[in-house]
């Protein structure tokens, strides 16, 4: 099983095209293989993953955990399109305070591999996504984190998109101090 790794405008941060199988039946993608993540240098030991549902217009992020908690994220679109985004949080990386965006579809079996100290998020752009996360940590309520959706200059495609609460409550990254 092979990937083609694609490097992404943030350091550590990787698009992955995984092997696409179509037939009469319908698609068949592996989105997971140890030993095909091991020969690509990518870290490959996932202890928790989820999913959610959003609505079109649905923005949900900037999140990531803070040490000792943090974790590296592999992100897919299963059902739909969202729009990702990828913050740097790295003080010492060549990225640091970069973010770029990238379109994710259950049509193009498209992923994302996050290395730790970066901020995710997502805004959905049709009907119904279905995102599916791994994370090489477990969820830490105590350092779960994040930065304020329209503070990092991420091209969002609306203003005003349907975002929780918490969401909106995360500090400008401006008023953030890293701790990575």
């Amino acid at each position: 099983m092979s990937f083609i790794k694609k490097d992404t405008p943030v350091s550590g941060c990787f698009e992955l095209l995984p092997n696409v199988h179509k037939d009469k039946r319908g698609t068949f993608v592996k989105i997971f293989h140890a030993p095909g993540f091991k020969k690509l240098g990518l870290e490959g030991t996932f202890t928790e993953e989820f999913y959610s549902v959003s609505a079109k217009g649905v923005l949900r992020g900037l999140h990531f955990q803070t040490p000792p908690a943090a974790h590296i994220k592999l992100v897919c679109c299963l059902e739909g399109e969202v729009l990702d985004a990828v913050l740097d949080l790295r003080k010492r990386s060549r990225t640091y305070g970069k973010a770029f965006t990238l379109k994710l579809s259950a049509e193009k079996s498209n992923m994302l591999y996050i290395p730790k100290g970066c901020a995710h998020g997502f805004y959905s752009l049709s009907a119904n996504s279905l995102m599916l996360y791994r994370t090489s940590t477990v969820h830490s309520v105590e350092n779960d984190a994040g930065i304020l959706w329209n503070s990092a200059g991420i091209k969002w495609p609306a203003g005003k998109p349907l975002i929780s609460p918490r969401d909106a409550a995360f500090p400008a990254l401006g008023d953030f101090k890293s701790p990575f």
